[in-house]
């Protein structure tokens, strides 16, 4: 019996005892039905009080003292919010971590400049109607699946409820709302993301009268807090192919309002014939190449950002064509504004900088031959991040010429054979002089300054340019050649002070 199979059984048990009506809802049945790995965050609606059944199930749930339910501890916390009559129930935690979500049937209804519901008692078919789309607005007694043996999906088809014909439209792979879609997104705005997110998930399409509506609704989105839009652009970028998201956010025009440092990428302009191409469109392509070679989330997000000071830069030079000078530079200051609005985190907000800035580098290196220092300089600089910046690098290709494309990826493997070698050999990974700040002191009876830092960034830089190996002795033996200047010009700001 599966861990999720026992806390079934529990919760089927609790509403025998209280003689309450409880159902499986949301995306666990939808996703029974497809087909697809179940998740471990299950919806239950209550007919009654969805926080008054969550705290008897806490009880029996403590009472039962099962173990191997998660990683961890058995036992679970019980999160209240009484304002909506709901609970969350978490066991265990990471990667291992079963949530429950139980709420009493409810209707909403919002005033249209506020996302704070005004929450009333409702049935089952109330509750359902006012949900997303009609995929999501399934449910299935939880008795159903409090059985030793998983249920099949006949079974599950034979006790659904399911008065929007959600088992239809994910037959037809399509998604539409249960009411008409203006009222469902002036609801919840962010719904329109949602769609979005779950056609990109599932590979589904979106009814065209549901699209059409996301388009007029736009403006709403403004009303939802950065952190939620955050939440579902990076739920977006997780997807098998992110540019079906991507492209669907620009269709609709929310792009505009999430990411308008991106959406402003469209477009191709001609000046005396010469043409650049349409970096929106070569930026969706870097998205979904990285996709293909890494999960990381926070990699993707900075593919998608990783031209956006292009614009800013874009210079016709004649005799040159089309420039983007210092667009990484530019890109750079982009992101922190952009950061900021949306409520990215400061370490997420440093490595999407980091890679902005840099993304041109290994391009760099190669049109200037690959020179040990360089590459060094660029372990160095890039430190923990350098594997993403290598993935970004050559998913930044995206020439249709075959023999570019080979050529150009080439490059890549000489330059990571060489980054690897010379890590091994000159030990540049948390890259620092062995001779050490502490010993310059000694040596030069200075006190802590900038002369000292000056010395030490001397050391490092030649060890970089490969003037002195990466060794304590051989750097001491270098110091001693260079202190006497350093020294000197320390004396001479003194006297000039």
């Amino acid at each position: 019996m599966s861990d999720i199979t026992k806390i079934f059984k529990i919760i089927d048990k609790v509403a025998k005892q209280n003689k309450t009506q409880i159902y499986v809802v949301g995306g666990f049945v939808r996703d029974f039905l497809l087909g697809r790995e179940q998740k471990k965050d299950i919806d239950f609606v209550v007919e009654g009080s969805g926080l008054e059944f969550a705290k008897k199930f806490d009880e029996e749930f403590k009472q039962e003292s099962l173990t191997g339910i998660a990683e961890g501890d058995a036992g679970g916390s019980l999160v209240e919010f009484p304002d909506f009559d709901t609970a969350r129930y978490c066991l265990g935690d990471g990667e291992n971590q079963i949530v429950l979500e139980f709420a009493g049937a409810r209707s909403e209804s919002y005033h249209a400049t506020s996302r704070k519901p005004k929450v009333e008692t409702a049935t089952l078919a109330e509750d359902l109607k006012r949900r997303d789309f009609t995929v999501n607005a399934m449910a299935v007694p939880v008795k159903v699946f409090a059985v030793a043996k998983a249920p099949t999906v006949a079974t599950i088809k034979k006790n659904i409820i399911d008065p929007f014909n959600g088992q239809k439209d994910l037959a037809d792979k399509i998604l539409r709302t249960p009411l008409a879609p203006d009222e469902t997104f002036s609801d919840d705005p962010l719904r329109m993301m949602r769609a979005i997110r779950f056609a990109g998930q599932l590979e589904f399409g979106i009814e065209s009268k549901t699209l059409k509506s996301i388009f007029e609704n736009r403006a709403r989105l403004k009303i939802i807090s950065a952190e939620r839009v955050q939440e579902e652009l990076l739920k977006m970028l997780a997807v098998r192919q992110p540019s079906v998201c991507l492209a669907l956010m620009f269709q609709t025009r929310l792009l505009d309002l999430v990411l308008p440092e991106v959406a402003v990428l469209d477009g191709v302009e001609e000046v005396f014939g010469h043409l650049h191409k349409n970096i929106l469109t070569h930026t969706f392509k870097v998205v979904d190449n990285i996709a293909e070679r890494s999960e990381k989330v926070n990699l993707r997000l900075a593919g998608l950002l990783h031209d956006i000071g292009k614009p800013g830069t874009k210079k016709f030079v004649k005799g040159i064509g089309w420039t983007f000078y210092q667009h990484d530079h530019f890109g750079k200051k982009l992101v922190h504004g952009l950061a900021r609005r949306l409520r990215f985190s400061t370490d997420l907000t440093k490595y999407l900088a980091k890679l902005v800035r840099w993304h041109l580098q290994p391009i760099a290196l190669m049109d200037d031959g690959i020179s040990d220092s360089a590459v060094r300089r660029l372990v160095v600089n890039l430190d923990e991040e350098l594997e993403d910046l290598l993935i970004l690098g050559v998913s930044d290709i995206t020439t249709g010429n075959p023999h570019k494309l080979t050529k150009r990826q080439g490059n890549y493997i000489h330059l990571r054979a060489k980054i690897d070698e010379l890590s091994e050999k000159d030990k540049l990974r948390a890259f620092q002089s062995p001779f050490r700040g502490d010993e310059i002191m000694i040596a030069c009876k200075l006190k802590p300054g900038p002369t000292v830092g000056r010395i030490k960034d001397a050391l490092e830089e030649a060890i970089l340019d490969g003037k002195v190996p990466n060794e304590h002795d051989a750097v001491a033996e270098y110091f001693e050649k260079i202190k006497s200047e350093y020294l000197k010009n320390a004396q001479e700001w003194e006297m000039l002070k």
